[in-house]
Order: structure tokens, then C-alpha cells, then sequence
């Protein structure tokens, strides 16, 4: 019992420091919204002083108003959610195939096939800047959404991640199962596996929605048109100023472009943490 009580204490303490490591760790990663959020409700003069400002304005909605004459703002809001959302529809439902054939299908040049999928995660994405435009204007796609959506809406990355989480979470017992039942290949994986990996494709998704939203140097490649501008290029726009540059408006409004991201988070927040955690705890 002595042994018993003399742990405790040293079990209990490392605890609550790792609490309070972890709550150090998450006001370090929420502070840099927090500053942003202020100096967007503080005019242009707020970023530079010292000690630096760390309390709320009220001058918001006077930003906010400046960037709206600026910029069509919701317009490009719009855009950007339009192509994050159909690419990341597409990267689910391209991946999740790609994914559940890998783990549970034997066919010919498999493993070689896989190989040649992951090496192309070394692959620099400037590299593929050239020939994807190149195809672009084959295509006569230049300043077209297709232009952004189509060469996202698959990728390695996706590939490997729905591979290792079907080959791990569905048991060949249920597929078998399902076979016997008369279940086809497309109703086994719509009916069988895709309730199973819920988590896999919410944080699969999350990651492809946030890629997408924040990419700015494919759309700027592709993109001429204001009307088609995503979010990422449309606040490039702000820091042409000859008065120089408003922190209070820039930060403003990217404190709105920020906010989709953070709802789509919380909505998926639960099978995206259950999705990065599964497999870390033995039942």
C-alpha cells in the first residue's frame, strides 16, 4: 500500500504537468487568430505600437467597409467555398476508391502501382505547375474553376491515408459477408466500409477543404478574371495601397476569410479526432 501511495503523487503530478503543457500549447496556437482579430478592430496605427495592443477596438466595421470597396469579398467567399467543397467531394470519392482497392483487392502490378502513387509525394508541386497549365490550355480551361478543381480532385496523400485506414479498420470477415448476401463492389463499399471509415474521410476531408482554401499560386496561375478570384487572391488585391499598407483592413478581412474554416472544423471536429486518434488506444 506504502509503494501505491508514494506513486500516486508522482503520477498525479505528471499529469497536471502535462495539462498544463497542453494549455500552454493551445493559447500559443490560438494567439496569433487573437492578435489578428484585434488589429482588424483597430485602425492601421495598431500593429506598431509597443507595448503592442492587445485589447479590442471598435473600428471593425469600419475595416470591413473599407475592404468591401475594395474588393467583392463575398464574391470571392464564394468562390473559394465552391472549389474547396466540389474538390473535396471528388478527393473523397476518387481517394476512398483508390483507397479501398489497394487494401482489399489482389490484381497485377498492385504493389508496383502503390509505389509509383507514393512516390509521387516527392514530387515538388512547382514541378507540375508547366505541364498542368499546359494541359489547362489544351483543355481551353485557363480562368475556369475547372482549371483549379480538376488537378486537385484526386492526390497521393489521399490515397495512402484511405488505404492504411480500410486495411486496418474493415475486416475481411464483413466483406466476405456482404458477398454472400449478393452485395456488388459498389454496394459492399457504400453500405460496408464507408460507415466504418467516417472518421478517415472527415479528416481527409478537412485537410483538402483547408488545402484548397488557403492555396493561392495555382488559382493566381490560372485565374484572370476578378469574377473568378478565390478569397487568397481577392486580399492579395488589399496590399496594392499607395498609402501604404492598413493592417487594420487586411487583418479584418482575413479574419472573415478565416472564419469557414473554422466552422467547417468544428462541424467535423468529432470523426476528425476520432479519425487522428483511431488505433492510439488498444480495447
Amino acid at each position: 500500500m506504502s509503494a501505491a501511495n508514494s506513486v500516486a503523487p508522482g503520477k498525479r503530478l505528471m499529469k497536471a504537468a502535462a495539462y498544463v503543457l497542453l494549455a500552454a500549447g493551445a493559447l500559443l496556437s490560438t494567439f496569433p487568430f487573437y492578435w489578428m482579430f484585434v488589429i482588424g478592430t483597430n485602425d492601421r496605427s495598431a500593429v506598431f505600437r509597443i507595448p503592442p495592443t492587445l485589447s479590442f477596438g471598435d473600428q471593425l466595421v469600419y475595416n470591413f467597409e473599407r475592404v468591401l470597396a475594395r474588393i467583392d469579398f463575398f464574391k470571392a467567399l464564394f468562390n473559394s467555398f465552391f472549389v474547396s467543397s466540389l474538390t473535396t467531394l471528388l478527393v473523397l470519392f476518387f481517394c476512398t476508391l483508390a483507397g479501398y482497392a489497394f487494401a482489399k483487392y489482389d490484381f497485377p502490378g498492385k504493389k508496383t502501382l502503390f509505389i509509383f502513387v507514393l512516390a509521387t509525394l516527392f514530387v515538388p508541386q512547382q514541378l507540375s505547375v508547366l505541364p498542368n497549365y499546359i494541359i489547362m490550355a489544351k483543355f481551353k480551361w485557363i480562368d475556369t474553376y475547372q482549371a483549379i478543381i480538376v488537378p486537385g480532385m484526386v492526390n497521393a496523400f489521399g490515397i495512402f491515408w484511405m488505404r492504411q485506414y480500410i486495411s486496418s479498420a474493415v475486416h475481411k470477415e464483413l466483406l466476405e459477408a456482404a458477398r454472400i448476401d449478393g452485395c456488388g463492389h459498389f454496394r459492399t463499399l457504400y453500405t460496408i466500409v464507408v460507415p466504418i471509415i467516417k472518421p478517415a474521410l472527415a479528416t481527409l476531408g478537412i485537410f483538402t477543404f483547408m488545402n484548397v482554401w488557403n492555396d493561392f499560386f495555382w488559382p493566381l496561375v490560372v485565374l484572370k478574371n476578378k469574377e473568378h478570384f478565390t478569397i487568397q487572391i481577392a486580399l492579395q488585391q488589399l496590399f496594392s495601397n499607395r498609402d501604404g499598407l492598413d493592417y487594420g483592413m487586411i487583418m479584418s478581412a482575413t479574419f472573415f476569410a478565416t472564419l469557414p474554416l473554422l466552422i467547417v472544423f468544428l462541424f467535423f471536429s468529432r470523426w476528425f479526432i476520432s479519425g487522428l486518434t483511431s488505433g492510439a488506444v488498444k480495447s
